[in-house]
């Protein structure tokens, strides 16, 4: 009943703004047009100033924020301030609302109980999440020995030290970057993992289907808990969950002012990259169609690929088992003008280069000799999920497209669904 009042209620929010939206339309012509065109030129005129320096950076930027500013006024002057703000309410609630209708609970199969299950634990991790919810405590009322992380330690030497000892399941309350190498060691010797969402984003435990609010209950993995295999990749031998990024972001994450100030060094790093007074990237691929590419603003392989471009669900994993790597890319290419998109999908990856290439992996700034190997390994990792939290992505049973979206709302609102 209460998936049916979801996308019941989805579908009246999104016909409200999708109604409202052509009376004012309508109603404001060609007040529309005009409010477009200036958002239109605004974006181009900040995307002008992104990739260069200096005054002509300055000019573009003004330019932006005076057409952004044109905008605001034709509306307010027009009177639609606050049917405009309803639109935009009822279109996010809509959204929201379908969100919460296609999420879904996994039916896992029951998990034995690990007889030494150790714990690593990164107390300053998340602005210091470990400590404020006293996990090492909550583990030891559980029977899960906890290891704390500590300045200098080697997480690597951590985890191979507890197997060598008898640990029979592995879990770790941190980041992605350190959930990748505990999982790759439980991976590596077939031992159980959980991951507890103890780091800034958790963005792996998003798609894992771990309740990232919960982080004391995902320590429940260990004791009642369900299991699921999903995949794991590599890139040169180095595994990660989440993605490798190449470009613009893993040239900025090199800066040492990057952890202070993230917008401001991406900003002072595009022009290096992508600007026309900068040094183009020296990155070559062969796209989907097997013809070579070169250099590019953001190249981003992932662990199975990610939902991009889509309202519902958008920069989440569905799945997690399909053994692909999600491979996209943007920026100039060579004979090609403008910037241009390409997202697909490939169980290994080539990237190649005159010289170390600088790169973001699961967030952690590295640079890798090239050329850059990727490969996804199916069903490498054996993952245990807490009995009452969901055990899939949320965007696991979200359909592709709007029309598909609309139509599986329309078929919950009837009591015709499928989604558990």
């Amino acid at each position: 009943m209460r998936r049916r009042l979801q996308a019941s209620a989805a579908l009246l929010l999104l016909a409200a703004a999708v109604v409202l939206t052509a009376v004012v339309a309508v109603e404001g012509f060609p007040r529309g047009i005009t409010v477009l065109a200036c958002l239109v030129l605004a974006l181009a005129a900040a995307w002008w100033g992104l990739v260069r320096r200096g005054a002509a950076r300055m000019v573009a930027f003004s330019a932006a924020a005076l057409l952004l500013a044109g905008a605001v006024i034709v509306t307010v002057f027009e009177g639609t301030l606050l049917a405009d703000a309803v639109i935009v309410a009822a279109f996010a609630l809509s959204i929201g609302a379908a969100s919460r209708a296609f999420a879904t609970r996994a039916e896992l199969p029951d998990a034995a109980r690990p007889e030494r299950a150790v714990l690593f634990y990164n107390p300053k991790s998340g602005g210091g999440k470990a400590e404020r919810f006293h996990v090492a405590d909550e583990a030891r009322a559980r029977g899960v020995e906890p290891i704390e992380l500590a300045r200098g330690d080697d997480l690597r030497v951590l985890v191979r030290r507890a197997i060598e000892g008898g640990a029979d399941a592995l879990a770790m309350a941190g980041g992605d970057g350190s959930q990748a190498i505990v999982a790759a060691a439980a991976a590596e010797y077939g031992l159980p993992y959980a991951c507890i969402p103890s780091g800034t984003r958790n963005h792996f435990a998003l798609d894992l289907g771990v309740d990232r609010d919960d982080v004391v209950g995902a320590l429940d993995a260990l004791v009642d808990g369900r299991e699921r295999v999903v995949d794991l990749a590599d890139v040169n031998g180095k595994v990660f969950v989440n993605n490798v990024s190449l470009g613009v972001y893993a040239e900025a994450v090199q800066s040492e002012g990057y952890r202070d100030a993230k917008l401001q060094t991406l900003v002072n790093t595009a022009p290096q990259v992508i600007g026309t007074d900068g040094e183009a990237l020296d990155l070559r691929w062969n796209g989907p169609d097997g013809r070579e590419r070169e250099t590019s603003a953001v190249l981003l392989i992932s662990n199975d690929p990610y939902r991009l471009g889509r309202a519902l669900g958008s920069g989440t994993r569905p799945r997690l088992d399909r053994g692909l790597l999600g491979i996209a890319a943007f920026g100039n290419e060579e004979g090609s003008p403008g910037m241009r998109f390409r997202e697909w999908a490939s169980e290994n990856f080539e990237v190649r280069s005159g010289a170390p290439v600088a790169a973001g992996i699961d967030g952690e700034a590295v640079r890798l000799d090239p050329p850059l190997r990727f490969h996804s390994h199916p069903a490498a990792l054996r993952v245990r999920i807490a009995r009452h939290h969901p055990g899939a992505s949320p965007a696991a049973t979200m359909p592709e497209r709007p029309w598909g979206a609309v139509s599986a709302l329309g078929r919950m609102a009837l009591g015709r669904s499928t989604v558990a």
